[in-house]
């Protein structure tokens, strides 16, 4: 059955989890720019203008399923699912704590999969839906210091793939968006000499802004994406190629 192209049916209803701050708030800006309704869910910070805040832990089913409810009573079911709520807990492995490699998976990789799990009961249902899983260059290229990280992002690709084998035939797609160094508050802590080094490495010569991450994100999300699924879309000034 073909998607129902966004606007035939209104304003989508968008949510974009960790929308507060970064890569989260620039994708959030950029759907309220296009005129859809968004939400997110998220634990503390102040939100851009336009986007209905829930707050709530994806580490939590309990949680995940309330703040659901609370924004498809709102805004209508979710049309589109951005997870993108993401942390780091660095260490060498030798080091890695249980505890460090547990936290990193159960909110990058096990968080989205409990928001995909919901969003895709009302996705089903319409028989439509985007679902966009941000990674990370590091998901495929490693990092030393990262192998919780980089296993939280390498395991989105495996959900996003799955997903479109499973859900592929009533109209919803999953795609996986793999940033590189972004410009965030994040990097801009780093040693200028550090910057440099990683700069130097990729072959843009640049870190990349969020809202170049934001405009990928929102193409997997147009109708102009129907046909793209299970795929990774590097953004990342060519760091990764290949991987």
């Amino acid at each position: 059955m073909p998607q129902t192209p966004a606007g035939e049916n209104g304003p989508r209803s968008i949510l974009v989890t960790g929308a507060n701050r970064g890569i989260g708030r620039a994708i959030a800006e950029r759907f309220v720019a296009s005129g859809d309704k968004v939400a997110t869910i998220y634990r503390s910070g102040d939100l851009p203008d336009g986007v209905l805040g829930v707050t709530g832990d994806v580490r939590d089913t309990a949680a995940v399923d309330a703040a659901f409810a609370e924004v498809e009573a709102a805004h209508g079911p979710v049309e589109v699912l951005v997870a993108n709520a993401g942390i780091t807990r660095d260490q060498l492995l030798m080091r890695m704590t249980d505890e460090e490699f547990e936290q990193v998976l159960d909110v990058n990789l096990t968080g989205a999969f409990r928001c995909v799990r919901r969003a895709s009961k009302g996705m089903i249902r319409l028989r439509r839906g985007r679902i966009v899983l941000v990674s990370s260059v590091v998901g495929l290229y490693g990092s030393p210091g990262q192998v919780n990280y980089a296993a939280s992002k390498a395991g989105l690709v495996g959900m996003a793939r799955s997903i479109t084998r499973e859900l592929g035939g009533r109209g919803i797609t999953a795609n996986v968006v793999a940033p590189g160094f972004i410009d965030t508050a994040m990097t801009a802590e780093l040693p200028a000499e550090r910057q440099d080094a990683y700069k130097a490495s990729i072959p843009a010569g640049r870190f990349g802004h969020a809202d170049e991450i934001a405009a990928a994100v929102h193409f997997l999300a147009s109708p102009d994406a129907a046909y793209v699924s299970g795929a990774v879309l590097p953004v990342d000034g060519g760091l990764g190629m290949g991987h």
